[in-house]
């Protein structure tokens, strides 16, 4: 019964309906791994703003990495170093929308928010509201409760253990966001995990209580303040344990960045669209360029050279 009232409150937020060009690119998302997709998440900035603008974020959940189509190296390194990712664009009601999506199978998802998992990244990111805004059956949907539900005891385990002795859940979930933030050497503004909670503060402040009973962590409450019983030894081994994972994390995003040089989808496409949002340049992208992004390379770096976006002056207009 611990996690009955967590299970209610993330099971209600994962049902949300989701904006029909949200939905779209969730759908072609999942025709890609066929009768393997199990589940695809929507989170992120997007989905915290409301909005289609920009680039909208999904995790793709399969059976088997093997049933997402692409070269057999790619199917390789996402059974050795989940997930892979890439970039979608689809036309939708006469707007383009876009997407960076993540896959990887169920197990692995499920492994990686374990207690003794050195990753952070996953519970990081769906301790935050999520949707479950595609599911293959039922019980699919239900198995999408269970890892988020999971996401958030490790999130409120380690608030508690790294966390002051008492303050605010809004205390306790900035603080841990500022820590995961700096474990993945995320660039964002030291403000980003106060922006964050202050989206839903409502949300967190109910949230961190049903995680600690979820986990069976006792603890006091004054108005408030919330005080768990983490004990100064259990802060010091907590400290330690975080300190391996932050720099088993700054390893691990290392080599997910080399990874992708040689596994991202739609890499090109996603280099052209960064390039035009922030310097205003269109790039066209050959089909040359996007089977062979390695290839296509050097000579996207010079032909940006060229027209200036690589330098500090602003490209021609």
């Amino acid at each position: 019964m611990s996690r009955a009232r967590l299970h209610a409150m993330l099971g209600a937020e994962l049902a949300r309906p989701a904006p029909a060009g949200a939905v779209a690119l969730a759908a072609a998302l999942a025709r890609r791994g066929g009768s393997a997709t199990a589940l695809v998440l929507y989170y992120g900035s997007a989905l915290r703003a409301g909005s289609l603008e920009g680039i909208l974020d999904f995790y793709v959940l399969l059976d088997d990495v093997g049933a997402w189509p692409g070269p057999a190296l790619a199917r390789q390194a996402n059974r050795w170093l989940p997930p892979n990712v890439g970039y979608l664009e689809l036309d939708h009601g006469g707007e383009k929308l876009r997407a960076k999506y993540a896959v990887m199978s169920v197990s692995q998802f499920r492994h990686r928010l374990g207690a003794a998992a050195l990753d952070t990244t996953l519970w990081a990111r769906f301790c935050q509201p999520a949707l479950c805004i595609w599911a293959r059956l039922p019980a699919d949907q239900a198995e999408a409760c269970d890892l988020v539900a999971d996401a958030v005891i490790r999130a409120g385990l380690w608030a508690a253990r790294l966390g002051p002795s008492a303050a605010t859940a809004e205390e306790y979930w900035c603080a841990l966001f500022a820590h995961t933030y700096a474990a993945e050497l995320r660039v964002e503004q030291t403000a980003r995990p106060q922006d964050i909670v202050a989206k839903d503060p409502a949300r967190y402040e109910a949230l961190l209580p049903l995680a600690w009973q979820a986990a069976d962590l006792a603890f006091e409450q004054h108005g408030a303040k919330l005080s768990p019983a983490v004990i100064d030894a259990e802060r010091q081994q907590a400290t330690h344990q975080w300190a391996r994972r932050a720099r088993h994390g700054r390893r691990l995003n290392a080599l997910r960045l080399m990874k992708a040089a040689f596994t991202f989808d739609g890499a090109m496409d996603y280099v052209a669209w960064k390039i035009e949002r922030h310097r205003g340049v269109r790039i066209e992208v050959s089909d040359w360029q996007r089977r062979f992004p390695l290839l296509a390379a050097p000579f996207l770096y010079w032909k940006l050279r060229r027209l200036g976006v690589l330098s500090r002056r602003d490209p021609p207009r």
